[in-house]
């Protein structure tokens, strides 16, 4: 029997769900799966703002962005953007005017007179009433555009500016054990955990990300922990043992959704929308992570 819309009850309270392996399941019991998840509602989703043809540096609509956060709305509690100027600047506003909470990142980079606006903008936001979480950088230590003393700097700027709010800053799960001063100014531990960009075989990928997860709760000492990346790519160059595939990449949604409803761990999944302008920084593989497609059609 094919799941209905119309059918489902309340999957998150019941958690009525078969815990039998994906692998003995047929195609069609786990995409049924997939469906009574999404219409369940998850905890959150990265969202997508590039249709075709556009970038990052290109100025996006607010109608453009509430289509697309009206097309979400039914399936999650929460948005995670990553960016406050641009146009990205409206995304927190009109997810606040759907109701839907925002964990607001403010883009760190090389250019000195874009942080300072990203910056300024993440903490009028804020003020304004419409930052539930504010995310200071996104992999800076990462891709090394920030000593890590400018860093602490700004992540402490905006702590004195939103005594209110919750201030962390996103990164690889790693860097948080590694750079142990970053994770002790957090006041909340935002962790990308993917097994995919490190080459894992799809079939070790759930316990791979569970691992991840764990080595941010141990470094953040009692911290709350929000894994703020994951995902897996539907088409595209495979990375070592890691296999984009349409299959795998449902089934790597359905695993990391039933472990965080059964584990209570906030998730934001990575991502909302394929967005085609991603193939020219991560080759083919890049345009290919939502879970809808770019013509914002649910590709399960």
């Amino acid at each position: 029997m094919s799941f209905r819309p119309e059918q489902f009850l309340n999957f998150r309270e019941s958690k009525k769900f078969d815990k039998q392996p994906l692998e003995k399941k047929s195609d069609e019991d786990i995409r049924n799966l997939f469906l009574e998840i999404l219409y369940g509602g998850v905890h959150g989703f990265c969202f997508s703002l590039y249709e075709d043809g556009q970038k990052p540096g290109d100025i996006i609509s607010a109608g453009q962005i509430r289509r697309r956060l009206q097309q979400l709305k039914p399936y999650t509690q929460w948005i995670r953007s990553f960016s406050c100027i641009e146009g990205n600047e409206l995304i927190p506003q009109i997810a606040k005017e759907l109701g839907i909470k925002t964990l607001v990142g403010a883009w760190l980079g090389t250019d000195k007179e874009k942080n300072r606006q990203e910056i300024e903008n993440l903490i009028q936001l804020a003020k304004d009433g419409f930052v539930d979480i504010a995310a200071v950088g996104n992999e800076v230590l990462y891709r090394n555009d920030l000593p890590k003393e400018e860093l602490l700097e700004t992540i402490s700027h905006v702590k004195n500016e939103l005594p209110g709010i919750s201030v962390g800053y996103v990164d690889a799960y790693y860097e948080f054990v590694q750079h142990p001063e970053i994770t002790e100014l957090c006041d909340v531990i935002l962790c990308n955990c993917y097994p995919f960009w490190e080459g894992t075989d799809y079939n070790y990928s759930l316990p791979h990300m569970q691992q991840m997860y764990q080595q941010a709760v141990e470094a953040g000492k009692g911290k709350r922990v929000i894994i703020t990346e994951t995902g897996w790519p539907s088409k595209g160059e495979s990375l070592g043992n890691a296999v984009p595939s349409h299959i795998n990449a449902l089934k790597y949604f359905v695993n990391t959704q039933l472990w965080a409803i059964d584990e209570n761990i906030e998730v934001f999944y990575f991502s909302s929308f394929d967005e085609s302008w991603k193939v020219g920084a991560e080759g083919e593989v890049g345009a290919y992570w939502g879970i809808w497609d770019k013509h914002e059609k649910l590709k399960f």
